[in-house]
């Protein structure tokens, strides 16, 4: 198993003293499964019911109660449940809606015992059955796909990733490992987080088989569809699966999906598609300050795509498309580069913080700004601009700063880091004077401890 910077929070979580049943969340295939078994591998006995694969298997816990339902488990698994040295992983727990609620009464009844259920559709599950979340009784851990630095270490490519973790901005960085960041930031693009992609690149090393396995998530992503949800029509969601990577990084304009279904409907269908993580709405915030949340509108939003990878592949993009291009940005107009970074910002938090980004649109007559994404530094508003070359205009930035009166602002390309104090005046709006730090795109998740945020 390639090694997740989650097992640190999961080892943190296990020897918590006010612990509570853990629910994993996140879409299928980013390696949830996987990751819950290399964690019980910590523990004397270790119990895991797929509720997808074996769904008889629900009936173990119909009655409800926890102390009927220990000794039937012990029976049924030939293991030993011992608070404190046995951990019970429920596996795909939206295919036993009788199970999601009795996590409560684990917490009650035997705190002790360490419990971990994930679900890739547990929205899905919600909105159709009559029963909510054990709110106050679980708490949850947020997964996304493999980050760029888990990427090359999992490749092989430790020192990579070491030297990354360990820079600070006064170093230079010789422009023959720049350029060798930058070709493995383009393998990344193409191949993308999703474990099982990794897996199979540093098995075989063949670009196609990895798009098989592409493929075949797109695949149980659309059978998904109807398997769980039925509220919103399946259809729907298959025709947003196939058209939002080409709609990535701009406002979403529903004629742009299909003029002839409801706005309504697609609005459900969406809205369906970011509650399973496989797509994420960033919405416009006016961005006076934080939480950014408090200042959104919905009816401003551009999606991200789950992974690069997958982005690339329902794209059709090529390993020449990449690789003999020194500019990002010629690749679907930088939409690449801007799916890699947002994906980076949006699981670069707290697990147990719900995963949320946010942009910045101002539109003028005339004229109109636009932030790439708004992000939290500490107390304060962080703006960020993807600029997928070494080079580009930054007056959405200049525009937002003088609005804001902005301290700082980070900028990601594909130069090498560099800080800079900015100093100039927006007609009709006033002085812009803040600091810009520029960091290459394959430093995306080193950016806070380089800010000291």
């Amino acid at each position: 198993m390639i090694n997740r910077k989650n097992l640190i929070f999961l080892k943190e979580w296990k020897n918590r003293n006010h612990r509570k049943p853990l629910v994993l969340r996140g879409a299928r295939q980013v390696g949830k499964t996987e990751l819950v078994r290399s964690f019980g591998k910590g523990f004397d006995y270790f119990i895991e019911y797929n509720f997808d694969e074996f769904p008889e298997k629900a009936s173990l816990f119909k009655s409800g109660d926890i102390s009927q339902i220990i000794p039937l488990i012990e029976v049924d698994s030939g293991i030993k449940v011992i608070p404190g040295k046995t951990l019970i992983f429920f596996d795909e727990i939206q295919a036993a809606p009788v199970v999601l609620p009795l996590l409560r009464y684990f917490h009650e009844k035997l705190p002790q015992l360490h419990v971990i259920a994930a679900g890739s559709l547990l929205e899905f599950l919600l909105s159709d059955h009559n029963f909510s979340m054990p709110v106050g009784r679980v708490e949850y851990h947020f997964m996304g796909p493999l980050s760029f630095e888990e990427f090359l270490a999992g490749t092989g490519e430790d020192v990579l990733a070491d030297f990354l973790h360990d820079y600070d901005l006064k170093r230079e960085i010789p422009e023959a490992l720049h350029l060798k960041y930058l070709q493995y930031l383009k393998k990344y693009l193409l191949i993308g987080g999703m474990p099982e992609a990794v897996q199979r690149w540093i098995e075989t090393g063949d670009i196609i088989e990895v798009q098989r396995v592409h493929a075949s998530i797109l695949q149980t992503y659309e059978d998904d569809f109807g398997k769980y949800l039925k509220r919103v029509n399946p259809d729907h969601l298959r025709l947003i699966l196939r058209k939002i990577p080409a709609l990535v990084g701009k406002k979403l304009r529903y004629v742009n999906i299909d003029r002839n279904i409801a706005p309504s409907a697609l609005k459900s269908a969406i809205r369906a598609l970011s509650n399973a993580r496989i797509i994420t709405q960033v919405f416009h915030s006016d961005g006076n300050g934080v939480p950014l949340g408090a200042e959104v509108s919905e009816k401003k939003m551009k999606p991200l795509f789950i992974d690069s990878g997958i982005y690339s592949f329902s794209l059709n993009l090529r390993l020449t498309d990449v690789y003999t291009m020194d500019n990002l940005l010629l690749i679907n107009s930088g939409a690449l580069a801007e799916q890699f970074a947002g994906q980076h910002l949006l699981y670069d938090n707290y697990p147990w913080i719900k995963p949320e980004l946010f942009y910045w649109h101002r539109e003028k007559k005339g004229s109109s700004s636009e932030v790439d994404f708004l992000t939290a530094d500490g107390t304060d508003v962080l703006p960020v601009e993807i600029k997928a070359g070494k080079t580009g205009s930054l007056r959405s930035l200049h525009t937002f700063a003088a609005l804001k009166k902005t301290r700082r602002a980070l900028r990601f390309n594909s130069d090498i880091p560099s800080v800079t104090r900015v100093k100039t005046a927006i007609e009709h709006i006033g002085k812009a004077d803040y600091e810009l730090i520029s960091l290459p795109l394959y430093m995306i998740g080193e950016y806070k401890r380089l800010l000291g945020s």
